[in-house]
């Protein structure tokens, strides 16, 4: 019989979450169902949730102020240290953009989400892997070149169409939580033709893909960063 463990024996984690709310949840609900996986009862973990507000982080990335999301990291970071939290993790891809700015101001350390992504795709022994996200982290590097320097080659669409309408089902339906079968037809497009490009994997490199598509979707391993980010949230609140 497993133990009980008090919340005192577990570390606190605290979520930066709301980008989206949606995908919050997720996060929320895999890591308490996952710790009470652990000790086959209702053992929660002690976790603390800072919500931002997701409108003003978009419009600042249209504005292409990232130090002022940046500034709203590090706020609902110290927010979040204050009440106890000794780690934190940004629920969302896209926020890792300022990770390094945003952690230099922090106190706690922050689970960074392209490290977790690396070692579940080395776990599975691949080398060559599609990343789908928001056009943010396609065109930029923030998240595929940190996973690249664990050894793995990451392909992104080419064409800026693609990464467009890639970015627009994002933001006009996923993140309102809306699931339209041709957005999630073209998705599965994109990810066929970079199978055929020698892709072995697909990265769902923005929290809100999951939400669309699921691994009995896709021929090919699914890394869904969502659960991926979330497990090592469990480890480190039940120190693995």
């Amino acid at each position: 019989m497993i133990q009980k463990q008090e919340d005192s024996e577990m570390n606190v984690l605290g979520l930066i979450g709301g980008t989206s709310w949606h995908s919050t949840i997720e996060y929320y609900s895999m890591i308490n169902r996952s710790v009470n996986d652990h000790y086959g009862n209702n053992t929660n973990p002690p976790l603390l949730v800072y919500t931002v507000n997701q409108a003003r982080v978009h419009r600042y990335q249209i504005e292409n102020k990232w130090d002022s999301i940046a500034h709203m990291l590090v706020e609902a970071g110290q927010v979040l240290d204050k009440a106890g939290a000794k780690t934190v993790l940004f629920c969302a891809n896209t926020p890792h953009k300022v990770y390094d700015a945003v952690q230099e101001k922090l106190d706690v350390p922050i689970i960074h989400i392209a490290d977790a992504t690396a070692n579940a795709i080395k776990e599975r022994g691949l080398k060559k892997v599609l990343f789908i996200g928001t056009k943010y982290s396609m065109e930029e590097t923030f998240v595929t070149k940190r996973i690249e320097a664990h050894g793995i080659e990451v392909l992104v669409p080419e064409k800026h169409g693609v990464i467009d309408e890639l970015h627009r089902i994002i933001i006009d339906e996923l993140t309102y939580g809306e699931i339209v079968p041709s957005s999630k037809d073209y998705v599965m497009g994109v990810i066929e033709n970079a199978r055929k490009q020698g892709a072995e994997g697909v990265i769902l490199g923005c929290t809100e893909f999951p939400l669309m598509i699921l691994q009995e979707d896709v021929d090919i391993p699914v890394f869904n960063t969502t659960e991926i980010h979330a497990k090592a949230g469990v480890d480190y609140i039940l120190k693995r």
